[in-house]
């Protein structure tokens, strides 16, 4: 017996993945400032740092301050994962949100929307009125000498990174590194005593925040041309995720392929880095 994919069947697998994209698909989305666009190109304006003009004497010209503007520019690129179903008893499955293919379907999608954080992150930005100037990574950690992995040291001087540029501490601030960052806090000789208990909770898991950053740990770090793992750190509103479809799916029979089920998702997004002062690279070895 053949299953019939409805509209509202189709709706259901639609908020399934939905759901589980927002909980597990994507590890940074929900710590980037995110916004809905159109087209296939989004701009985003920035208003810079001013300064008020003190006034000097009664009924004076009222003074005019040249507010900074600057400019990013975000390409949309659309990602699509898609899956053949022969067995009408799995597809009868897919309106359930544990099922295999909307797990995969999420995850999928997810980890192409860190990438696209990722690389927008410590990449070149497109920048100027229309997006044609490039704008590189302005803040880096080094990675010492000798080489070493993730150290207090260099998250004091990342912080500070951030504190010179006169970040404003109430925004959430992020760092995303690989599971041997961590494992190199709680090892380094740097750590104090009152460090360590802060340091071994955020190795079990216990918390997610040490110095004002919250870890975020991912796999999909890239490592440079020495093969040093590049870690960032980041504030909230310091990088851009410019959201366009978000999510279409489609579930419908395949008379090209025996008439099996495809599963089918979509999502249209791109990202870019708002302001170099926000974003800060640690160089790392492992």
């Amino acid at each position: 017996m053949s299953t019939q994919i409805t509209t509202a069947f189709s709706q259901q697998f639609s908020t399934n993945i939905m759901m589980l994209s927002q909980q597990k698909g994507s590890l940074l989305r929900n710590a980037v400032s995110e916004e809905s666009v159109t087209g296939e190109k989004a701009f985003f304006d920035q208003v810079g740092s001013a300064t008020a003009v003190k006034r000097t004497s009664r009924h004076a010209d009222t003074p005019l301050s040249d507010t900074p503007h600057s400019r990013r520019m975000v390409t949309m690129e659309s990602y699509e994962y898609a899956d053949l179903i022969d067995d009408p008893d799995k597809v009868s499955m897919l309106i359930s949100p544990q099922n295999s293919y909307a797990n995969a379907a999420a995850y999928a999608i997810g980890r192409s929307i860190d990438d696209a954080i990722i690389t927008a992150a410590l990449g070149t930005a497109s920048t100027g009125k229309s997006g044609s100037t490039s704008t590189s990574n302005a803040n880096t950690v080094a990675v010492g000498s000798p080489a070493a992995g993730l150290t207090v040291a260099k998250l004091i001087s990342c912080k500070k990174v951030f504190d010179n540029n006169s970040v404003d501490p109430s925004i959430p601030r992020y760092i995303a590194c690989g599971p041997e960052q961590i494992e190199d806090l709680l090892n380094t000789t740097q750590v104090t005593s009152s460090d360590y208990n802060s340091v071994k909770a955020l190795v079990q898991g216990d918390v997610d925040t040490f110095m004002g950053f919250k870890f975020i740990t991912s796999t999909r770090l890239n490592v440079d041309s020495s093969s040093y793992r590049k870690v960032f750190a980041w504030a909230e509103d310091g990088i851009k995720l410019a959201m366009g479809r978000d999510l279409m799916t489609k579930i419908e029979p395949r008379a090209d392929k025996s008439y099996s089920t495809q599963v089918y998702v979509c999502a249209t997004f791109g990202a870019t880095r708002m302001e170099e002062a926000k974003v800060c690279e640690i160089l790392c070895s492992e």
